[in-house]
């Protein structure tokens, strides 16, 4: 298959995670005119997400080993269909719980079979610009917030919430499905015998339990997870943090769209530094820098420095991101990337779950955010000391730089 095909599915990938991650978070949008609409508690409502967020890391390692069993295509497909339908039954829910298991439950772990095997395959369709790749396929999931979230803030303003979300699931339908069929395997899986794609591979012989086994394996899971922990609760307390200071709502709202952007631009830079310089030493500067960004919030109380903030914080955490697949591919075979990335995103999704609750919980005891972000930092710190402490396995199965 021709080597342009590589690029299809970039953006193949790209698209499947921008919809996919839109459509997942797109309760935000709704949360007002369900609890209206319903009586539902917003509290109950919102818990949907954190359900989402748990079953996004529990499924993230089973949709990745499958995807190394049967290829991505049927998993991209697969997740594609279930996170249409569950959207479009969850439009539909009679009650809060069955919301909350429609909504958390099956969108979260459709989602996840879109993330680790897109990433695993992109990794293994690149030798050269690997960290470009990934990083266009997180760009792509990057630009939900900026295409969904408007989609679904608009509907809601001419149709009610069930009417809404449901033609969001028809969107996700209409765009996903069709997309996961241009989804194939890398070409070193499908060409050849096993045995001669694995001549060139790093730890050709290892099995995936001595890759669970590995400290290579539980260092990039603990990295990603108290990197993910750095940025989550900043991200989700920072416009209420805004407001406390006395900035308007609608102003202080406008500080996702700055880190959004930036966060853009910042995957994109990334991507360029980690293929020029090395993606492990770009993601421990990353991960230093993030650190001290997150905690730049302390002294922040009016909208310039807030904005300034914001642009360097989303910079730092969108970019560093895709670093970790690329570090991935470099250390492990590739008949096991789904597995070992879906090892990854789960960490990364259950740090990500762990800031809104402490966040919430330290402005409730505190009636301040400022030990969030301090205790951001500190989490940042952890991952750059648990980041330095990754050693590629041995050079004589490695694979020689692209």
């Amino acid at each position: 298959m021709s080597n342009s095909y590589r690029w299809v599915i970039v953006a193949a990938g790209g698209l499947l995670g921008c919809v996919a991650m839109g459509a997942m978070f797109s309760l935000p949008i709704f949360l007002r005119p369900m609890s209206q609409d319903t009586g539902w508690s917003v509290t109950g409502i919102s818990t949907a997400m954190t359900i989402g967020f748990l079953a996004m890391a529990a499924a993230s390692m089973v949709w990745g080993g499958l995807s190394d069993r049967f290829g991505p295509r049927p998993v991209a497909f697969a997740g594609s269909a279930v996170l249409a339908a569950s959207m479009a039954l969850a439009s539909q829910a009679p009650s809060l719980l069955a919301f909350q298991l429609l909504f958390g439950l099956l969108v979260g772990a459709s989602a996840a079979a879109i993330m680790a095997p897109m990433m695993a395959a992109v990794t293994g369709w690149f030798d050269t610009q690997r960290g470009l790749a990934v990083s266009l396929v997180s760009a792509g999931m990057g630009m939900a917030p900026m295409t969904m979230a408007p989609l679904a803030a608009w509907l809601v303003t001419i149709h009610d919430w069930r009417t809404s979300m449901l033609i969001i699931a028809a969107v996700a339908a209409v765009l996903m499905i069709p997309t996961s069929l241009l989804v194939r395997r890398p070409p070193a899986l499908e060409s050849g015998t096993p045995e001669a794609a694995a001549a060139r591979e790093p730890q050709s012989d290892m099995t995936v339990r001595q890759a669970l086994r590995s400290p290579q394996f539980a260092i990039l899971m603990l990295a990603n997870f108290f990197c993910c922990a750095t940025h989550s609760g900043p991200i989700f307390h920072t416009v209420s943090y805004a407001v406390t200071c006395g900035i308007p709502m609608i102003a202080a709202v406008s500080i996702y769209s700055v880190e959004g952007l930036a966060g853009m631009l910042g995957r994109i830079g990334f991507g360029l530094a980690g293929d020029r310089f090395g993606a492990q030493r770009v993601l421990v500067l990353g991960l230093l820098a993030q650190a001290f960004a997150v905690l730049a919030y302390v002294f922040a109380s009016t909208l310039g420095p807030f904005y300034a903030i914001a642009a360097l914080a989303g910079f730092l955490y969108a970019g560093t991101m895709p670093l970790y697949a690329v570090i991935i591919r470099e250390n492990f075979p590739l008949k096991m990337m789904g597995t070992i990335i879906g090892g990854t995103a789960m960490a990364g999704s259950l740090g990500m779950s762990t800031g809104p609750l402490l966040g919430g919980l330290i402005y409730d005891r505190f009636d301040s955010y400022a030990l969030m972000y301090v205790g951001s930092w500190g989490m940042g710190l952890a991952a750059v000391l648990i980041l330095m402490m990754f050693r590629p396995f041995p050079a004589r199965m490695q694979l020689a730089p692209a």
